[in-house]
């Protein structure tokens, strides 16, 4: 049984975010007044094959949680999220 994780990298409050503000700034230049403020983040969606059935949603998520803080944030300027998308 596979599970499918999608984790939410965003960065933390008060941290610049020059591509958000970036984006911001050219959809005022297509016209799109209205915009007040772009964040820019990122998904991934990782699909993992638990090792043992017990407990196994637990166990996957501690796993992405360790994926987490050793390759795909930085716990300096990221908080993200972990969710269970798909059994």
């Amino acid at each position: 049984m596979t599970i499918e994780v999608e984790v939410t990298i965003k960065l933390k409050h008060g941290v610049a975010d020059p591509e958000g503000e970036n984006t911001k700034k050219a959809l005022g230049l297509l016209g799109f007044k209205n915009v007040r403020s772009v964040k820019s983040m990122k998904t991934f969606r990782i699909a993992i094959e638990p090792e043992k059935e017990s407990g196994e949603e637990e166990k996957v998520k501690e796993e992405v949680e360790e994926m987490c803080r050793k390759l795909l944030a930085n716990p300096v300027i990221h908080d993200y999220e972990i969710s269970v998308v798909k059994w």
